[in-house]
């Protein structure tokens, strides 16, 4: 005679195995939230994008590596405005007023700002805001994809900055996340 394992034990026991997440396992603790999870690199990215606006001299900030291309100091001006208008949409806000910077200290402050303006958004954000549209400047999204079109954007850009700099011999700052 063959037995059946009980059903709802081996369901439950499932449930309990991939609750089980990786980070749990070595006992840290894993973010609340999506939001969390999103917030938890956003200090990176904030950090490693300041610090690429800050690498190059201010009196390179007017350098394109092509006619066609933006020059340094309006690529990092152009990342802080993506930036407002991405969490402004989250919070379906009109982004606050925005300065037009074309030194050096005036730009790198204004890209902080902004993260730290995203930052505050970010950090609030609700499970239903997630899973809601917002308008962005990628157009309507939701919530979850508007912190991933952010955080690629940003990168996008930050990488074009580094070459900039590279053209200039410059080492850009190191990655990290």
């Amino acid at each position: 005679m063959t037995t059946r394992p009980n059903v709802a034990f081996v369901l439950l026991a499932l449930v309990g195995v991939l609750s089980l997440s990786p980070v749990a396992a070595v006992g840290v603790p894993a973010p609340a939230s999506a939001a969390g999870e999103y917030s938890k690199h956003f200090g990176a990215l904030s950090k490693l994008s300041v610090e690429v606006a800050q690498a190059m001299p201010a009196d390179q900030y007017g350098f394109r590596p092509h006619p066609e291309s933006m020059n340094f100091g309006d690529l990092m001006s152009h990342i802080a405005t993506t930036n407002y208008r991405f969490c402004a949409g989250l919070k379906d806000a009109d982004p606050p007023a925005l300065p037009s910077p074309s030194d050096r200290d005036g730009v790198v402050k204004f890209l902080r700002d902004s993260f730290d303006y995203c930052s505050g958004v970010i950090s609030n954000l609700t499970e239903e805001q997630l899973n809601k549209a917002h308008n962005s400047p990628d157009g309507r999204l939701l919530g979850r994809e508007i912190l991933l079109a952010m955080y690629v954007h940003v990168a996008h850009h930050r990488g074009q900055a580094e070459i900039y700099l590279r053209d200039k011999g410059i080492r850009p700052p190191s990655y990290r996340i």
